[in-house]
């Protein structure tokens, strides 16, 4: 069984394409950055006036904050395709002992529109399916190892499997959230 192209292709790549990816086409910056509550999450200038993802580098507080659709496509962007990307099929340019959580792994700049959000998201999706789409069955089913982080023991399968359902999961609230902002013209709910 080619583990790859049953786990990437069939799945991530048929939601990709069939589902997300058309589902984003028109996103506008308005709508990108529609905090539909008080005190959403969102992509906003940090304290160097560059974007920066709120709660990033924390865990959520109970319960979890609303988000809007920039932190979803960064969160998706970024912690789920980009900092595995250079992980696991990275150019060398961070250490080899920084593993899968290391803040090295991220982009050194964030994009502030939605249309650089939906670029930093595609080419990152296709950073990380073509690394995947490279490996051997072998390697595929092999231990992750210290780069892993706490899921060192875990395979490769295991977390092309998670990040297939992460996408699923948060592409599935953003899209809801284009519905919610086609349906209110873009006023908070609350």
């Amino acid at each position: 069984m080619n583990w790859t192209r049953a786990l990437v292709t069939d799945q991530l790549g048929f939601y990709w394409d069939a589902h997300l990816w058309p589902r984003l086409q028109g996103l506008t910056d308005d709508e990108y950055l529609w905090e539909p509550v008080p005190d959403a999450w969102s992509v906003r200038p940090g304290p160097d006036g560059k974007p920066a993802i709120d709660g990033m580098d924390q865990r959520p507080p109970e319960p979890p904050p609303v988000t809007t659709i920039a932190w979803r496509v960064l969160h998706l962007a970024v912690g789920v395709f980009y900092t595995r990307a250079s992980t696991f099929f990275g150019d060398g340019s961070v250490p080899a002992d920084a593993d899968m959580f290391d803040v090295r792994h991220r982009p050194g700049t964030l994009p502030g529109t939605a249309a650089g959000a939906l670029d930093l998201l595609e080419r990152s999706y296709h950073w990380w399916t073509t690394g995947v789409l490279a490996m051997s069955d072998d390697e595929v089913v092999r231990p992750l190892g210290p780069r892993g982080s706490y899921f060192r023991d875990q395979s490769m399968a295991h977390l092309v499997l998670h990040l297939n359902r992460e996408t699923m999961h948060h592409g599935g609230e953003i899209g809801v959230l284009r519905d919610l902002y086609r349906a209110t013209d873009g006023k908070p709910l609350a």
